[in-house]
């Protein structure tokens, strides 16, 4: 029977065939037509059709006693994985942090002298800059900044710097070349980064690396924080812990995601019984 309560665009044929994958489980790998038939509601000629087409695409075998699946159904979920952006295998994480510390959290990656902010969980409260996806800001004058050049070598983090940048803002604190070495060496040494209005009145963060699945520094991730309210040492000593397990958990979730594969091999979808 055809489903109710569905639009004109709905396509009943699609709904059934994936009604009969979900029908498979942990306890019924093997399905005869008629287990299928009964699973599903599906009338037995019907049900043989979907599972023919299935399994000329692949994504079912015959199997002693009946049908089935393939290790092809897989592409499936992996087409799932793939389809997510980074940043949202990382928001579930933002928000957390966020929640704990009660304020905004950012992820930002360099681009030339600047960092861009690529992902954002904010709380309401009046700051200097307002910061959106795709702010630009002078990296060397902020937390997240420091953590992704202090991941360069000296000698690309000074040419990086010498690129103009391109956020129209004139930051307070403009380091000597040998003042700016030594807090980038500290970075590198600590593992983190503070910013204490040094960007503008008013702004301090605490930040801390993202690294993929080789260990390599791919982006940053900071809380920030009104200096009216949130003092130094609550950022670095409440702050700082939770920042840091939420950087590991990030890019945990960001190996897993690199380490599956972007496409079955034929050669598995092919294993037969």
């Amino acid at each position: 029977m055809p489903r109710k309560d569905t639009g004109p665009d709905f396509i009943e044929a699609l709904a059934r065939g994936l009604d009969v994958i979900k029908a498979f489980g942990p306890r019924q790998r093997v399905m005869t037509l008629t287990e299928v038939a009964t699973a599903t509601g599906l009338a037995r000629p019907t049900a043989r059709r979907i599972l023919l087409t299935l399994e000329e695409l692949g994504y079912v075998r015959a199997a002693e006693g009946g049908f089935a699946l393939t290790p092809r159904v897989l592409e499936l979920g992996v087409a799932y994985v793939h389809s997510m952006g980074l940043w949202e295998i990382a928001r579930p994480h933002l928000e957390q942090l966020s929640a704990l510390t009660r304020e905004s959290c950012s992820i930002a990656q360099l681009d030339g002298s600047d960092i861009v902010y690529v992902a954002r969980v904010a709380v309401p409260k009046i700051v200097t800059l307002s910061v959106r996806i795709g702010t630009r800001f002078p990296a060397l004058q902020t937390s997240l900044g420091k953590v992704l050049l202090a991941a360069l070598p000296t000698a690309e983090a000074d040419a990086v710097l010498e690129t103009p940048s391109q956020s129209g803002i004139t930051p307070r604190w403009r380091p000597s070349a040998e003042e700016r070495h030594a807090v980038l060496r500290a970075v590198r040494a600590s593992g983190w980064a503070v910013t204490d209005e040094q960007l503008a009145p008013g702004i301090r963060s605490v930040a801390a690396p993202l690294r993929d699945g080789h260990g390599r520094v791919i982006a940053a991730i900071n809380v920030n924080a009104h200096s009216a309210e949130t003092s130094m040492e609550t950022l670095t000593e409440e702050f700082l812990p939770a920042l840091l397990r939420t950087a590991g958990a990030i890019g945990a979730d960001v190996a897993l995601h690199e380490s599956i594969p972007q496409s079955i091999p034929p050669s598995v979808s092919q294993v037969s019984a």
